[in-house]
């Protein structure tokens, strides 16, 4: 269940993303389908789940140099490789370049911690009885 709570989250907040940063986009049209949409939130998380923990251990310096403000750069990184391997499996998702990416980065970092504040706030209520 955490799983597919999860995979709906990436797809909201790619949704949000999307929606709000000129360079990400799903479809020309601005159509986006469900299939299309569960699938790129399914790379995404693949990406963040196996590649970014290697990137993080990768740049650990730079990490400390910059008191942390690098995860921006790696995240944005992420969201490039997963418009890039979306484009590999056909998938309508496309990332223009670096700053799109870095934006789109920020703003799916802010509506996921949104979403999760929400999911365990129910999760909460449910274990109280509420």
């Amino acid at each position: 269940m955490t799983l597919l709570l999860r995979l709906v989250g990436n797809a909201i907040a790619l949704y949000v993303a999307a929606k709000l940063i000129d360079g990400i986009r799903f479809a020309e049209s601005g159509q986006v389908d469900a299939g299309s949409l569960l699938a790129v939130a399914l790379i995404f998380g693949v990406v963040n789940a196996v590649i970014k923990p290697i990137v993080k251990v990768a740049t650990c310096p730079a990490y400390v140099l910059t008191l942390g403000l690098f995860t921006f750069v790696v995240n944005a990184l992420m969201l490039l490789l997963t418009g890039w391997l979306a484009a590999r499996f056909n998938i309508t998702f496309r990332v223009d370049d670096f700053w799109p990416a870095f934006w789109g980065a920020i703003v799916i970092s802010f509506v996921s911690f949104l979403l999760s504040m929400f999911i365990s706030a129910e999760s909460d209520d449910k274990s109280r009885g509420h």
